[in-house]
């Protein structure tokens, strides 16, 4: 609960911290990596740092958290952080780390708003800061207790029982854990983070979505690898992957986490993705075959092009083996390689979608914002819609929900 004194100056300096936000988060990282370079050894994606992504992502968050606070005083806006509490177990953050970002992040608002930072200010501003990590260091410690995970000691080594070449630049894993002990729980749609160990003797980790059903005897994730492109870094840990891991190596992987995941009612379906958005979709078309779901599905993907299109082929499979789902794909460029595939961005004007389905998007940003104006556009509500990012949750930091 956020006290009316301090709701008053939120309300009143908000405006001007916001406009900081950006400045004070990229002041934040810099000294905090550089006085405790330890946290960039497997906690800190060292691409998203580069690319600003994850300095957005804090500020979009933080700014999120104090205006729901304010819309809602005496409420905790928990929901908000469910996706930044699966993000954060999948690292396996601890209590103690909220204490270390503090201190930096303070001092960063300091050096950015000088004088302007009056105890006052500082005091309500702690009071928002608390209250978001309270919020999340009580979810977290309920999400490792349902996953049995010391968060000290989050990881666990697991098999490569066999690669598979999806397209020239998407590859799955099979994996199933080194000590030959159970399965962690899983849900259809839950990533795991993967742990690797870099040249430079530094680890990075990178969230993968689980891509076949959870109960399935192994583990299934299919990487694609981030090219450097227009200046952005290469993606570090997937070119390791593709370049190293083979069958019969090894992979460091957490429990698996996340909070966009199928739920098991009879609701009609809508799984739309795009690229590699495509895996946390396939992972739940098996879960339904698996467990002999009647459920009416429509499966709608854009790609490049059908050899672009990672686990296409399963997907065909999956759909026919469900007695009520069909399948559209769109392609940019020749869609002759798949037949019935439509050619061009991902259009739904003319599709039969019924207006109770639950829907679940996974892609790029733009992609996602414009299939989901077209779909409040077609009359889903907006609260039928969930979605997946694959890193730091810029859409958030965008004010879009």
């Amino acid at each position: 609960m956020l006290s009316l004194e301090s709701a008053a100056v939120i309300r009143a300096t908000l405006p001007a911290v916001g406009e900081a936000l950006d400045e004070i988060t990229a002041r934040f990282y810099g000294t905090m990596f550089a006085e405790q370079p330890e946290l960039l050894d497997g906690l800190f994606n060292r691409g998203n740092q580069a690319s600003g992504e994850q300095r957005k992502a804090l500020a979009g968050s933080i700014a999120a958290f104090a205006q729901a606070l304010l819309a809602a005083p005496d409420t905790r806006p928990d929901a908000l952080l469910s996706r930044i509490a699966h993000k954060h177990a999948a690292l396996g953050v601890t209590e103690d780390q909220y204490t270390i970002v503090h201190k930096y992040l303070f001092r960063a608002i300091g050096d950015v708003l000088g004088e302007a930072v009056t105890a006052e200010v500082a005091s309500a501003w702690d009071e928002v800061y608390w209250l978001m990590a309270g919020a999340l260091i009580a979810q977290e410690a309920r999400l490792y207790q349902e996953a049995q995970v010391d968060p000290r000691h989050p990881w666990r080594r697991w098999t490569v029982v066999e690669r598979r070449e999806e397209t020239p630049d998407v590859a799955s894993f099979l994996l199933r854990p080194a000590d030959d002990g159970p399965l962690p729980a899983a849900r259809a749609g839950q990533y795991v983070s993967v742990r690797v160990l870099m040249p430079d003797g530094i680890h990075q980790t990178r969230q993968y979505s689980l891509s076949n059903a959870p109960g399935d005897r192994l583990r299934r994730i299919t990487v694609k690898r981030v090219a450097n492109v227009a200046g952005a870094p290469e993606g570090e840990v997937s070119g390791r992957l593709h370049r190293t891991v083979r069958a019969g190596g090894e992979l460091t992987l957490s429990a698996p986490f996340g909070d966009v995941v199928l739920d098991d009612t009879d609701t009609p379906l809508v799984l739309v993705s795009a690229g590699i958005g495509c895996t946390p979709m396939v992972a739940m078309l098996e879960h339904l075959a698996t467990t002999g779901s009647a459920r009416p599905v429509r499966v709608l993907h854009a790609d490049r092009a059908p050899a672009d299109h990672a686990l296409r082929a399963d997907t065909r499979r999956i759909v026919a083996q469900l007695p009520d789902a069909r399948a559209e794909f769109w392609y940019e460029e020749d869609a002759a390689g798949e037949a019935g595939g439509r050619t061009g961005l991902m259009d739904l004007d003319g599709l039969d979608l019924p207006a109770e389905a639950d829907v679940y998007l996974c892609g790029s940003l733009p992609f996602m914002r414009a299939v989901r104006a077209q779909l409040l556009r077609a009359g889903v509500p907006a609260c039928h819609i969930r979605y997946e990012v694959f890193g730091p949750d810029l859409w958030l930091a965008h004010g879009e929900g």
